[in-house]
């Protein structure tokens, strides 16, 4: 079965690919390219039934981005739930929110390098069974 990038997610992938918030812009255009210390970073990228707003596939990193709509109870337990899930499949995920974005990006940017370099100093996870 095929976990990343499923092909039935493809057109939502798409869609919010070109419906990015403010945010998500903001912050693609600080590391697409691998102009981020080398880091190449897909944009809604989807691994089984969840699509993350920013994901390196060399270091099983996420980055999610949340506006307004995370504030509510229900998506602070879907949020919860997902990321557990993103876990257990030995992903991490980091979480910003849009006002940190506009208001201290460097900010960001510094906590995402931080999480690069303790990435790259963990060993490789163990192959799947």
């Amino acid at each position: 079965m095929k976990l990343y990038n499923k092909p039935e997610k493809k057109e939502a992938r798409k869609f919010l690919r070109n419906n990015s918030t403010k945010a998500e812009q903001l912050l693609w255009d600080e590391i697409k390219n691998k102009k981020f210390h080398g880091i190449k970073f897909r944009r809604q990228y989807s691994v089984d039934r969840y699509i993350l707003d920013f994901y390196s596939i060399e270091l099983r990193l996420g980055i999610e981005l949340d506006g307004e709509v995370h504030d509510d109870k229900d998506a602070i337990e879907y949020d919860k739930i997902r990321t557990n899930y993103l876990k257990q499949r030995k992903i991490k995920v980091i979480r910003f929110s849009n006002e940190e974005i506009y208001k201290s990006i460097d900010n960001v940017l510094n906590k995402i390098k931080n999480e690069i370099e303790i990435s790259r100093n963990l060993p490789p996870p163990a192959p799947s069974l």
